[in-house]
């Protein structure tokens, strides 16, 4: 998953700055009044909704799945809080309670952030198919994605920074069907690096 630093460089593309604070005051004034919180944070905050999303699949999040998302957070918060309130943290909070209202908006900057950073498109192969490709195709199709674009991904689908992409995972269906849906909104599915991690999860 990303880190501080490169949350922070995540910024520096063109355009996105100037959205998150646009979004980030919608947010405040309307979800979150006396929220205090820099644009760093709140982009990392954005970038937690799909987690915030699959945690919430069951209808709320657990307390395993809360410690998971704090985790996260502090890895992604500017300069660390680790003695005192992260400000991720507790915006969390407010997005947990309104994550039907934000996560479309929030997904929606996501997609635009994706497509600043890198040429999402070039990452598509007609010549792969994800129902053929053994498992030395997914490796070599692993390894040829860009850098960033891994980042997104295991950020968005991934507890453990060290977490294998081909490796399988046991899911839920209801949190199956939810990483399927975000996937969607964040216009994923024909990548072969997604279809990849997506052809690993089992449905327990």
């Amino acid at each position: 998953m990303f880190t501080e630093n490169e949350v922070a460089a995540l910024l520096n593309f063109p355009g996105i700055l100037e959205e998150v604070t646009k979004i980030k005051q919608k947010f405040i004034d309307e979800e979150a009044e006396f929220l205090e919180i820099e644009e760093h944070d709140f982009l990392s905050l954005m970038l937690l909704t799909p987690s915030i999303g699959i945690a919430l699949s069951n209808g709320s999040v657990s307390l395993f799945e809360e410690m998971a998302l704090n985790k996260k957070a502090r890895k992604l918060s500017k300069g660390g809080y680790w003695m005192k309130q992260d400000p991720v943290v507790f915006a969390m909070e407010h997005l947990i309670k309104g994550y039907d209202k934000w996560s479309p908006i929030f997904y929606n900057h996501i997609k635009k952030l994706m497509h600043a950073a890198i040429d999402v498109d070039t990452t598509k192969d007609s010549n792969f198919n994800i129902d053929t490709a053994n498992e030395s195709d997914q490796c070599i199709q692993v390894l040829k994605s860009p850098f960033i674009l891994i980042r997104f991904l295991t950020s968005f689908f991934m507890n453990d920074e060290e977490e294998d992409i081909i490796a399988d995972r046991k899911i839920a269906q209801i949190e199956y069907d939810r990483v399927t849906e975000i996937a969607q909104q964040l216009g994923l599915t024909d990548l072969p690096i997604y279809q990849i991690y997506h052809s690993k999860l089992i449905v327990k």
